[in-house]
């Protein structure tokens, strides 16, 4: 049986893919800080484009967008934040989340979240 970790790496290494093949380019994959991690950190037109993934084998307990709860996202703001600051600090970004589902299926949300005020 492949462990929980493993199956995360491999939904990260397809949504990799597939937003490269849509010209989006890697600038980190786990970054991670002591007030969260961020699954993907990426770049299109000059945009920073954090990534959130996500794998559902199914939707009995929702969708991949439910399953990201108030905590992930302050989390995930602010491993952002940090990386905006250390190295990106006048750089524009967006956040996203890539859904793959237990068909096979992938589902990009752009914007899926917005930083609060």
């Amino acid at each position: 049986m492949i462990s929980r970790r493993a199956l995360g790496k491999q939904a990260e290494s397809v949504a990799l893919e597939f937003l490269r093949r849509r010209g989006l380019r890697c600038l980190w994959r786990n970054f991670s800080t002591r007030q969260g991690e961020i699954d993907l950190i990426m770049e299109e037109a000059g945009d920073i484009v954090f990534i959130e993934v996500r794998q559902r084998a199914t939707q009995r307990y929702g969708g991949a967008l439910e399953s990201i709860t108030a905590t992930k996202r302050h989390r995930v703001i602010a491993a952002a934040r940090y990386y905006l600051m250390t190295h990106a600090p006048n750089a524009a970004c967006r956040f996203d989340v890539v859904a793959l589902d237990g068909q096979g299926r992938i589902e990009w949300i752009r914007d899926a979240f917005q930083v609060p005020v």
